[in-house]
């Protein structure tokens, strides 16, 4: 494949040592790429043991100096156009250009709560994260893209809840189907600059987007928080044709993929990953 030699990329939702984005920041930095990373918090919580100690936005771009690249820590809500604006200057400030953009940052919402129970403000602030956020951050960037046109690459994520319903997530899988159908639109927009605009939908990968939820069974069945984690595990694991979840590192490799000039002809595509399901 195509080095990344030279290219800048812009990683939102990177903050966690958990998360795609980090893992996503740290491969494009492998393969050539100076890197902006971005997160809501510097230091994003996490409950996983072991990671007390972790540093945030500040430690990935350690790692990614550490590999002979340049970096950029930026805290900014994707939901703020103020925020999305700022972010984007300082990325063009530093670095005078977008090559690009992988849209990771989300916000999930309660994982058991049906429709008549979901409170307006939480669905709400999850569409304001998840469409909004994805609408201004592609806006913002894409913008800047146009001016240089061919070789630009954008990569946005939805996930497998957004192709199909989910009862108890359905503020989730809402916003996940309108990021699939605001990308697709993107794409077609974006094709006569030659700019790539591609879908990545997630299964069950091994991250911290459930963390909140592993402590809620947790302090509903009086067991540990890893306790919890890993029963949920289990039994989604159990029911995936490939029998286990994915990794951040299976889908650094999509991404890379997808950026690169193996993917030139590939546009407007929402590509799942997810074991089969």
């Amino acid at each position: 494949m195509n080095s990344l030699e030279g290219k800048v990329a812009l990683i939102t939702g990177a903050g966690n040592k958990r998360s795609m984005g980090y893992q996503i920041a740290v491969r494009l930095a492998k393969e050539g790429a100076n890197v902006v990373v971005n997160d809501i918090y510097a230091v994003p919580k996490s409950l996983f043991p072991g990671d007390e100690n972790w540093g945030g936005l500040d430690e990935v771009v350690k790692e990614i100096k550490a590999l002979g690249r340049e970096a950029l820590a930026v805290v900014a809500d994707v939901s703020s156009s103020q925020d999305v604006d700022k972010m984007v200057s300082k990325t063009l400030g530093k670095f005078g250009k977008i090559d690009i953009l992988v849209h990771c940052a989300a916000t999930h919402g309660p994982m058991a709560t049906k429709v008549v129970d979901l409170d307006e403000e939480v669905f709400k602030r999850i569409q304001a994260v998840n469409v909004t956020g994805t609408f201004l951050v592609s806006k913002a960037v894409a913008k800047h893209m146009i001016k240089d046109g061919e070789g630009k690459k954008i990569v946005i994520f939805s996930s497998v809840a957004g192709t199909f319903g989910v009862p108890g997530i359905a503020g989730y899988v809402a916003s996940k189907w309108g990021i699939i159908g605001l990308a697709k639109s993107l794409a077609l927009e974006l094709a006569p600059y030659h700019i790539n605009v591609n879908i990545i939908n997630p299964g069950m990968i091994f991250t911290n987007i459930s963390d909140e939820h592993f402590a809620a069974m947790a302090e509903a069945n009086g067991t540990t928080w890893d306790e919890a984690r890993k029963k949920n595990h289990a039994m989604v694991s159990s029911r995936n044709p490939w029998g286990r979840l994915g990794t951040t590192e299976e889908i650094a490799d999509l991404v890379f993929f997808l950026v690169s000039g193996q993917s030139n002809y590939i546009t407007g595509q929402a590509i799942n990953i997810s074991g089969g399901e």
